[in-house]
């Protein structure tokens, strides 16, 4: 019988718990060289700032490490994960580490045997680029991957590349023995529920953990309880973090806001449960900004480099696509959300600590 390889207690435990994971940007210079030192920075950020785990070699990443030409995808996760190394030493818990996989099954399996050579915990596994493919082979192709690393789910929306998957899919899925967790991420409630009944109807409700995804409803994903019909009798699932684009920008603020969402779901009053519902709008009217809805998300990477650049945590925002610029009007979206939702801006907290990373 083939032996699923699973993380470390700690790490599944932190996973289940429910933390911010940031999705990695990459760190460029002005001439579009990788620049080792603000990624550092960056991820050093993202530990001081309380985030429990970084995903590494994904869209923020930006897909085009992998191309022949470029090739950074091995340096990038290499050195990631030693400077997570480095991290670790100053930390109770250790960074839960997540990597990228995507392509057809020579090179998901190829990633996901890298990714865990290099001492990731598991792989967030896309399946965009499979749109021809039916579920049945989808499935067969996740358990290929499955067999190198555990595997974090993904149901990306449609928009940006994702497929619609079934909840009969979502029901296989869960019964990979090392699933540990699901990205929900398809901007669509029906979807998510499909996911959510799926853990349900195959009692995994304590073994995988919900993560959000939906960038339009971050903090309303974090807050409802989902009851629902399952294998073993009507139960409770609760997103319990997010891993996401949106909280690679304004970390520490994220972690805060989790921090306190967790807190409000269990003993929070009624007045605390309408202003987090009020911040719910706030971050989607943010995140539209950031990620550029208006025009179809074409200036998600930049705009998330934008942040990060005004900040000095990264020297430029420029992409590996030089195409890929901040669309019309996109940089007074940034201006504008950060003037009206302050308690999303944590510039004060990196500027206390830019030259400590930096160095």
């Amino acid at each position: 019988m083939m032996k699923y390889p699973m993380p470390p207690v700690n790490i599944l435990d932190a996973l289940r718990r429910g933390c911010v994971i940031p999705a990695s940007p990459l760190a460029l210079d002005g001439r579009g060289a990788f620049d080792e030192r603000y990624q550092r920075a960056v991820y050093r950020y993202y530990s001081a700032a309380g985030a429990g785990g970084i995903a590494v070699g994904v869209h923020t990443t930006q897909f085009e490490i992998r191309d022949a030409e470029i090739n950074l995808f091995d340096r990038v996760l290499g050195f990631a994960s030693e400077v997570m190394d480095d991290l670790d030493s100053g930390r109770e818990t250790p960074l839960i580490r997540i990597a990228g996989v995507c392509g057809q099954t020579v090179q998901a399996v190829g990633e996901a045997g890298l990714a865990a050579k290099l001492g990731y915990h598991a792989g967030l596994l896309s399946l965009a680029g499979h749109d021809s493919h039916d579920e049945k082979t989808l499935i067969k192709h996740c358990r290929l991957v499955a067999e190198k690393i555990p595997l974090v789910g993904f149901y990306l929306q449609p928009a940006v590349g994702g497929r619609f998957l079934s909840h009969a899919f979502w029901r296989d899925f869960v019964r990979i023995p090392n699933v540990v967790a699901i990205k929900v991420a398809p901007f669509n409630r029906y979807q998510t529920l499909d996911v959510v009944r799926a853990i349900a109807m195959e009692g995994k409700e304590n073994d995988i953990a919900l993560y959000t995804g939906n960038d339009d409803s971050i903090i309303a994903d974090l807050m409802i309880p989902y009851q629902v019909q399952g294998k073993n009798g009507r139960v409770t699932l609760r997103f319990c973090g997010g891993l996401l684009g949106q909280w690679s920008v304004w970390t520490s603020s994220m972690v805060a806001l989790l921090r306190d969402i967790h807190r409000v779901v269990k003993v929070g009053s009624g007045d605390e449960v309408r202003a987090l519902l009020v911040k719910n709008g706030e971050l989607t009217d943010a995140n539209a900004a950031v990620f550029d809805a208006a025009n179809a998300f074409s200036g998600c990477i930049p705009g998330i480099n934008e942040i990060l650049r005004r900040q000095g945590l990264l020297p430029s925002r420029r992409c590996l696509d030089v195409a890929l610029e901040l669309s019309p009007g996109q940089a007074e979206e940034l201006d504008r959300v950060r003037g009206e939702y302050p308690w999303l801006v944590d510039d004060d907290f990196v500027a206390t600590h830019l030259e400590e990373w930096l160095s």
